[in-house]
């Protein structure tokens, strides 16, 4: 390596030597072990006028080796004193070495500090961001005027940004926190407020107390004009805090807390060890998430925890209660017990994803949620089959890399995989696992087979194999039917494991040890069995077809040879629910990917009976969207598609009807909102009028327009809007009061397909009109049906629009407003972006998006052909 060397200035300030960092190295997030933490005493002051805030930090540290210096975390901190003391012993004033593409600090002092306890002091300066990392600022419309409220966001490593510290989860540390704000607005943190002191001139001291050791990344600070509800449950003081007038829209959430409180202190047999949870909303968005565990204090969007009654659907409150879910239970999977390092960051994820969901089935039956298993699944699978994909157990080495790590394969296949899993073990000996792994980890640190070696000593199950062979290495495995052959009353199964693959036909499949389950229609319980080796033989009772994965719980593929296929599709109706999804699923996949005639999805679709399960023709729906997408600029053969997936799907609207029923199901009430926003998007006139009627009524018929369905109807608007309608919308953007549908408004305008239109909503975007935290949105939902339009205006401002994108997500914005593209001409811009603006080791989402955009090509080269001859064929 050659290493260029350049003239170092050097300068004092406050008695302290600054030395800038002479060259450009690569981030390193690891930190020297010679030196490590005990407990943080934070003051914060921040002044939200000026977007900045001044920190004082004193932190116990032990030094575990003789040394001469002390490097920290610290990123955009401006240091005016560093105090290393030994007692009443003071070091002299070190240099100071910023390291600011490592993100860190290092104290350089001139005599050995030897091995022993310290204290060091840090005054320090810092910004206030106004995007959603560290601390933030957001901007809103309260009821007497323009507002702002501070939050902070510290996952995966921004606390560094707010406090210099170790900001490493292995680092678990007590913390006590007190900060100096303005006496009229409220202060939250994770610990009840243990302290307030009147200073005078309009400001308080408040102190809070001190937290459980635990990891940086889940501190938190918020500040504002808040109001907060509470109640008591489980011996937990839980509370909702949000902006002035709000709490009212919190309280299903508030209420849903109990019950998600109780049923996880019984699940994990240890009770939650904070005095009060907090979950706090606060107004705008974010492209990398929406709500953040934060240890007794959750942060959330408003827009996933608030229900207005004015807009919100019951998608929404579905969402609002699972997204409290999952962020309740990382108050013992993440929080109590932390991953290592975000290598195993899906032990967070996955996990909260997989009990959010068992939860939600537990608590709401009458949401029939347990086909959203299947949903999950398939966006897992649609990552991991790309050659781009990861393993869930995934190295990470850079800041970049961990923010990346957020995924649906560290979500969705970590939820599939453990589904599977306690389906193989049992749900009582895996629950007890669990609780084994809770107890043993408390307050500390663990890596993913500390779990397996739990579950494994209660199960008697060799879990630790088969486990690492769906977590250690990518892919999805899939198993062929190869024959099913009846004798005597039973059916022989012989099953073959490959592997599925989107853009890798040729690939050598890798090798899984494959808990599968059969089972004959209609018949008795399954029979379980292991695929290992790459083949089995499995026996079933009966004579009647049989399926493979039924209940859908493992995480395969299932092809079937053809004949097979047939039976089981000509047995469609008589399959459970869960298991029409599933068959819809992977023959749509399988079709794609060339495995089998992508017309079998077609034909599945065209049995289904008009009363299926609303969640079987939601898929449908979503399927016949996607093709038409696929049909983009092909204003001749699109048409013949449109026909048939109108004329399918309008006699199912048709008895749902646009006006809600007191009494019907949630799945339908989901249903009506999806099936007019696809026929809207199929183009059929019919739906299109109505909606525009309906929309032009509202003035005068408070009816017209159900807040059930508002966000539907104005989708469809928005999406055929001219400049007339595209300018009234505007209007009601620019006069809206409440931050929510603002929000919602600024979107539908960016939801246009005149592109005409689309291009003001873009220059529109760059603005400060839509809101800080809600221009990135704008310019997403303009890239969901222009995507080339979208990267190379993005691309085109690039310095404005990284301003617009909070820090942790900017690697993965640009690259996903490109994925829906299919010019083969976007592959070679995305090469070109990741060249020039992203490191080497931080392009995983550029590549994906590329590998994305060429497998549309072939998509639209090599199956439209298939669905183009089986309409023609008069089969539509």
């Amino acid at each position: 390596m050659h290493r260029t060397l350049i003239t170092i200035s050097w300068f004092v300030l406050a008695g302290l030597v600054i030395v800038p960092e002479a060259f450009s190295a690569p981030t390193t997030t690891q930190l020297p072990r010679t030196v490590r933490p005990t407990h943080y005493d934070v003051t914060i002051v921040p002044d939200a006028a000026s977007l900045t805030f001044k920190g004082k930090v004193v932190i116990a540290i032990e030094v575990l080796q003789a040394t001469t210096s002390i490097t920290l975390n610290a990123a955009d901190l401006s240091f005016s004193k560093v105090v290393l003391s030994k007692g009443a012993a003071r070091y002299p004033a070190p240099l100071v070495r910023m390291n600011p593409d490592e993100q860190s600090a290092t104290f350089i002092f001139d005599k050995i500090i030897a091995r022993g306890r310290y204290r060091l002091a840090l005054d320090y300066t810092g910004k206030i961001g106004t995007q959603a990392s560290g601390m933030f600022a957001l901007d809103y419309l309260g009821a007497t005027g323009p507002k702002r409220a501070l939050y902070t966001q510290f996952e995966n490593s921004d606390a560094r940004r707010v406090i210099p510290s170790w900001d490493e989860p292995a680092f678990r540390t007590p913390f006590a926190l007190e900060a100096i704000v303005p006496s009229g607005e409220m202060a939250v943190s994770n610990m009840p407020i243990a302290k307030r002191s009147d200073l005078g001139n309009g400001l308080t001291r408040v102190r809070f107390a001190q937290t459980p050791k635990m990891s940086t990344y889940l501190l938190f600070f918020g500040l504002g004009e808040f109001d907060r509800a509470s109640l008591q449950a489980e011996g937990t003081e839980l509370g909702v805090i949000t902006k002035k007038g709000a709490t009212s829209q919190a309280a299903f959430v508030l209420e849903s807390s109990k019950a998600i409180l109780r049923e996880y202190n019984e699940y994990f047999a240890v009770r939650y060890p904070l005095p009060k949870l907090d979950n706090v909303a606060a107004p705008g968005s974010s492209r990398f998430f929406s709500a953040m565990e934060n240890w007794g204090a959750i942060f959330t969007f408003e827009e996933a925890i608030l229900l207005d009654p004015s807009i919100s659907t019951q998608s929404d409150k579905q969402r609002a209660f699972s997204i409290a879910a999952h962020e309740m239970a990382h108050q013992w999977f993440g929080n109590l017990v932390t991953m290592r390092w975000w290598d195993d960051i899906w032990l967070n994820e996955g996990f909260a994803s997989w009990i959010e969901a068992r939860t939600t089935r537990r608590l709401h039956p009458e949401w029939n949620t347990a086909l959203a298993a299947v949903r999950e699944r398939e966006r897992a699978m649609g990552l991991d089959a790309l050659k781009t994909t990861h393993p869930v157990v995934q190295h990470v080495d850079t800041v970049e890399q961990a923010s990346q790590a957020f995924d649906d394969i560290t979500y969705q296949k970590g939820e599939a995989v453990i589904s599977m899993l306690e389906g193989y073990v049992g749900a009582a000996a895996w629950r007890d696992g669990v609780r084994r792994y809770i107890k043993a980890h408390a307050y500390g640190n663990t890596v993913t087979d500390d779990l397996w070696r739990e579950i494994e000593k209660v199960s008697g199950q060799p879990i630790t194999v088969i486990a690492h062979e769906f977590t250690l290495q990518p892919g999805v495995p899939m198993i062929r039917v190869d024959s099913a052959v009846c004798d005597a009353g039973t059916t022989t199964l012989r099953l073959t494991q490959t592997e599925f693959s989107k853009d890798q036909p040729d690939k050598t499949p890798l090798a899984w040890r494959v808990p599968v389950m059969v089972q004959t229609i209609g018949g008795a319980a399954p029979v379980r069995a292991l695929v290992s080796g790459g083949q089995a033989t499995v026996s079933v009772p009966g004579c009647a077809p049989v399926i493979v994965n039924p209940g859908q719980s493992g995480y395969y593929r299932t092809v079937y040879a053809p004949g097979h296929f047939r039976t089981i599709a000509g047995n469609f109706g008589a399959l459970a629910p869960i298991d029409q999804l599933g068959l819809l699923s992977d023959t749509w996949s399988l079709g794609l990917a060339g495995l089998q005639p992508v017309s079998d999805f077609l034909d599945l679709a065209k049995a289904t009976s008009i009363d299926a399960d609303p969640q079987i023709w939601g898929k449908i729906a979503g399927v016949f969207e996607a093709i038409n997408a696929y049909y983009q600029g092909d204003d001749t053969r699109k048409p013949v598609f449109q026909k048939f997936a109108i004329a399918r799907l309008t006699p199912v609207f048709a008895r749902i009807g646009w006006t809600p029923r007191p009494d019907e199901l949630d799945t339908v009430a989901i249903l009506r909102n999806e099936l007019i926003g696809v026929l809207g998007v199929l183009g059929d006139t019919a739906s299109i009028d109505e909606a525009r009627r309906r929309y032009a009524a509202q003035a005068t018929d408070p009816t017209a327009v159900s807040p059930l369905v508002r966000k539907a109807i104005l989708g469809v608007v928005a999406l055929h809007a001219d400049a007339a309608t595209w300018d009234q919308l505007h209007a009601a953007a620019l006069a809206e009061k409440t931050a929510m549908v603002k929000e919602q408004l600024y979107e539908l305008l960016a939801s246009t397909q005149d592109e005409g239109l689309a291009r003001r909503a873009l220059d529109l975007a760059l603005t400060q009109e839509p809101g800080e935290t809600n221009s990135a949105g704008m310019l997403s939902h303009v890239a969901r049906l222009h995507p080339d339009l979208a990267f190379d205006f993005a691309l085109a401002h690039i310095a404005v629009v990284n301003q617009k994108v909070d820090g942790s997500s900017r690697s993965r914005y640009f690259p996903r407003l490109a994925s829906e593209s299919a010019d083969p001409a976007m592959i070679a811009k995305l090469k070109a972006y990741a060249a020039e603006h992203l490191a080497a080791g931080s392009r995983r989402d550029a590549e994906t998006a590329m590998a994305n955009i060429a497998y549309r090509i072939k998509v639209r080269n090599e199956r439209l052909p298939v669905i183009d001859a089986w309409l023609a064929g008069g089969k539509g």
